[in-house]
Parts: structure tokens; sequence; C-alpha cells
């Protein structure tokens, strides 16, 4: 509240030099004019509801959106990675606002982007293109386990948990989910009424900490899980095994967050730092871990199962497909996190440093699959920032049936990227359990355009899709993308990975991959 005790004052301040102006002495009109003004401008910042900035920093907020019309600008936003290995900067942040207002233009005087430059990528036009679809494509997930299978969209919000974000944003995000028809993933925090309030599509998160299905000292209570599991909102659940941003070390929520209503969904003690642990207790080896998401199959009623991990050792995903081939039985989707994603706070160097890349990543477990002879009984999902319909077809392409977007949906309810997610203080209302700042986010509003840019960014997809030649997501293919080597050459993903034929694991692995499906073992995850 003390943010806004200058505006009390001033109003004040102002109301005095009308007064002096009155019955002191004209010359004080100088004063009592600007004075007025600034109050006016202060008391509608307040009660505005299109900028969550304003609402929290009235007159002030002003200042940002001047400091944003300056060019080069004085603030760098993003020193980040995209898809492409190059800088995630503000012109892809402003093609999701642009979206998530409805303002999407073109922009003339073609490219200003280096396309000579080393790791670019390259989509691949047709000489005929087809008509862009009518309706969006989905694609069901569930395999032969699966008794209720869910028609997943292409591009869909990935895992926030309530507790980092505020109640507003998560209303936000399912309401423009239920607006829009695509899934909204919960997060390892728990299912709250704000998931459930607005009858948006959820994919039920359970991370390490079995947060809103766990025991008092921790572990997993069947039980519990089976009853929510039961939700009709909750249409897939999800084992999270790591995340891109932090792989291997779980999450932390700070104590000042942690509220008697988060407590209440986690299932924790209120105003205590609430620790994620790096390792699950239900499983220890890859058959276990198998064997455990048949069960939660089987306590969900049926409903789609699978797990989230960011990737790291080729030989330790080829033993869970081991396990999977001896076990008989398959997860019915596999959520392959990119080491450059993540919207929460994290260790530097895990960061930077920790972790395949999505496109490794998702190579590798599409390959995997394919080899063990599995994909056609698993879904992929593929997360790490995915912003713009070219994102979505270049994951597409290279392995993915379907896209989730963290990030990018946190800019579609007006996210500033200040970075300050972890203090309690975000400025937008996003990131943050103070009520007088998170009621600066108007949920109607933002949950509008959550759904204007998912609309868009699919339609995006499709219309590069249709002018590649392609009107059906199941037949793009790795020779339809290509990525410059050097200064010279550019090669297609056919050529820089080579795709297993179905089984060829089994019966015949090529040399690069025989070794780690020789050494992998589904009793035990060797790196």
């Amino acid at each position: 509240m003390l943010r806004y005790l200058w505006v009390v004052l001033l109003e004040a301040v102002a109301a005095a030099a009308v007064g002096a102006a009155v019955a002191v002495s004209p010359w004080w009109w100088v004063a009592a004019v600007p004075l007025v003004a600034v109050g006016l401008l202060a008391v509608v910042d307040l009660f505005q509801t299109r900028h969550s900035i304003l609402r929290n920093y009235p007159v002030l907020g002003h200042l940002r959106y001047a400091f944003e019309r300056i060019r080069p600008e004085v603030q760098q936003y993003f020193v980040e990675r995209n898809v492409d290995g190059r800088p995630f900067d503000r012109d892809t942040r402003t093609i999701v606002y642009q979206r998530a207002k409805g303002t999407d233009a073109e922009e003339p005087f073609g490219t200003e982007l280096d396309v000579y430059e080393t790791g670019r990528e390259f989509l691949v036009p047709s000489m005929a293109p087809v008509a862009v679809p009518d309706e969006a494509p989905r694609v069901r997930v569930g395999g032969p386990d699966c008794t209720q299978p869910y028609d997943m969209a292409l591009l869909n919000v990935s895992a926030m948990s309530f507790g980092s974000l505020s109640a507003n944003a998560v209303l936000a995000l399912n309401s423009g989910a239920a607006l829009g028809g695509f899934a909204h993933d919960t997060g390892e925090g728990g299912l709250s009424e704000y998931h459930l309030r607005p009858g948006g599509d959820l994919v039920w998160e359970i991370g390490t900490g079995y947060f809103g299905c766990r025991t008092e000292g921790g572990d997993f209570d069947p039980g519990r899980f089976a009853e929510k599991a039961a939700l009709d909102q909750v249409r897939c659940v999800s084992l999270k095994l790591s995340q891109g941003a932090k792989p291997g070390i779980g999450g932390v929520l700070p104590g000042a967050k942690v509220n008697a209503e988060i407590a209440s969904v986690r299932g924790v003690p209120q105003g205590e730092t609430v620790i994620s642990p790096p390792y699950h207790r239900v499983f220890t080896t890859p058959r276990e871990l198998v064997l455990f998401l048949a069960r939660m199959r089987e306590l969900a009623g049926g409903k789609p199962v699978g797990f989230k991990l960011c990737v790291g050792s080729r030989r330790q995903f080829l033993a869970v497909c081991k396990a999977m081939l001896a076990e008989g039985v398959t997860p019915d989707f596999i959520i392959v996190d990119g080491a450059e994603g993540g919207t929460g706070a994290a260790p530097l160097e895990f960061a930077d440093h920790v972790g395949l890349p999505l496109t490794e990543g998702l190579l590798t477990v599409h390959h995997a699959l394919l080899g063990s002879g599995l994909r056609d009984r698993i879904r992929i999902g593929a997360g790490g920032k995915v912003a713009t319909g070219s994102d979505l077809v270049k994951r597409l392409v290279q392995g993915a049936d379907y896209t989730n977007s963290a990030r990018a949906m946190m800019f579609a309810l007006g996210c500033i990227q200040a970075q300050r997610c972890h203090t309690n203080t975000c400025p937008v209302g996003v990131a943050t359990q103070d009520p007088h700042r998170a009621r600066a986010l108007r949920v109607d509003d933002k949950a509008q355009r959550v759904r204007r840019y998912q609309a868009a960014t699919v339609g995006s997809a499709l219309q590069i899709m249709a002018a590649m030649g392609v009107d059906d997501p199941a037949r793009l293919g790795p020779e339809l993308l290509y990525r410059r080597v050097d200064g010279l050459a550019v090669r297609s993903y056919a050529e820089l990975h080579p795709p297993l034929s179905p089984g060829e694991l089994t019966s015949c692995p090529p040399p690069d991959w025989a070794r780690d499906w020789q050494a992998a073992d589904p009793d035990r995850f060797t790196v």
C-alpha cells in the first residue's frame, strides 16, 4: 500500500494548490493545473484495466512505455537464446504482445536477420502450396491402455504452479484455455480452485513433492490422487521427473509466498519455504518408473498418463524404453522440456550448463521411441521457448506431436520480465502472492489475450505449413527443415540426424546407437 501513498499526497497537494489559487492568488494556478492533471491521470491509471503496470504504478508506469519507444531500448530484456541459438529478443516478445492484443501486423522491407549466420534454420516452402485448414488439427493422446483419450491442441499452456503465479494469473490462463479449447498444465504446485473454477482442460502435473496428493510425511497418497484425478477438468496426468531450467535439483517456493491458501493446496506448513526433492520416492529404477505410471493410469480411471523430463543421458532414456518393452507398459505421452526453457528462478549454472537443449532432447526421445518400436503408442510434447508459429512448426518437424509454452503465455498475461518472480514483488501481478499487486491483473481482459495469442500462433503455424505444401502435421518430416552448418553449407535435419526405422534398435542397432542400447539396463539408471 505504500506504493499508493504518494498518490494520496499528490491529491492532497493538488487540492491545496487549487484552494490557494481561489483564496490567495491566481498565480497559484501555475502549480495547481499541472498538479490536478497529474492527479487525474493517477486516478485514471488506478481504475483502468488494460495495463497492469499502471494499476500498480500510477503515473510512474508511463515512464516505462516512454523508454520502450527509444531505439535502441534502454534495457536489454532478453539475454537467453531462442530455438535457433540466437537472441530471444525484443522482436519475439513484440510478436506475442501484438497477437495477445489482436494487433498482429506485417512488416515491410523484408528480413533484418543474418540468413548466413551459422546455426540459422530454414523451413522449406513448396512450389505447390496448399490451402490453410479451416480448423486447427488436434492430437489424440492415449495409448492402448488408455480408456479416456484426450485430443490435445498444437499449442498449450506449459507448467506453471499456483504459488509461483498469482491466483489471478492462474485464473486468466485457465479461462483463456477454456475459451480457446487448449490445455493448461498446472505445474507441480497442486490443484487449486483457480485451476478448476474456469473449467479449462487441465494436465495435472505431479512432482517430487507430490503436492495435492501427499501424505503428511511427503509420500505419494494414492487415495488423494485418485480423488482429484477423477475431476472432470483433469484430462491428463503428468509425472515430472525434471524441468528444463534446473534438471536434477527440484524446486523452491520461498516461505514469503506460502500463505494459508497455498499451504492448504500443497499440503505443507504455512510460512515455511517449500522444497521439492530432486528425486522421486516411489521409484528408483526405469522398470519401477514404468510400473508406477501404469499404477497412476489405473488410479486415474484410464485417463492419459505420461512424464516430463529435461533429457540428459541417452543411455538412461534407452533404459526406460527397454523397461517399457519388458513390461509391455507405455506412457500415453512424454513431454520433453528443453534446457533453455523455464520461467521461474533457477541457479545460473544450472540454467546455462545442465541438460540438453530442446532440439537435441526432442530428437533423442523421438528417435529412441522410433528405434524401440514404441513411437506409435506415445505422443511427444515439446516445451522450451516456443513462442511463434515458426517455433511450433520446427518442433513438429523435429519429432513433437504438440507443443507447450510458458514464457510466451506469461507475456500474453502482461509479464514484462522484470525478473523479480522470487521476491513476491512482481510489478504486473503475475508472479506474486501480494493481493494488492495481483489485483492489477484483470482476469477477463488477460484471459482474452491468452486466447488470442494461442489462436493467432497456431494460425500462423498452419499458414506456414500450408506454404510448405502440408495440410497435416503428420506429414512434416526432417527433410523440410534445414540448418546452416557453416558459412557455405546447409544440411537438412534428415541428413544431420538420420531417423531410425521402427524397431531398428531391437533388431540391428546402428553403430552410433549400439553401445548405448547394449549398456542400457531396465533395472538401473546408468549414465
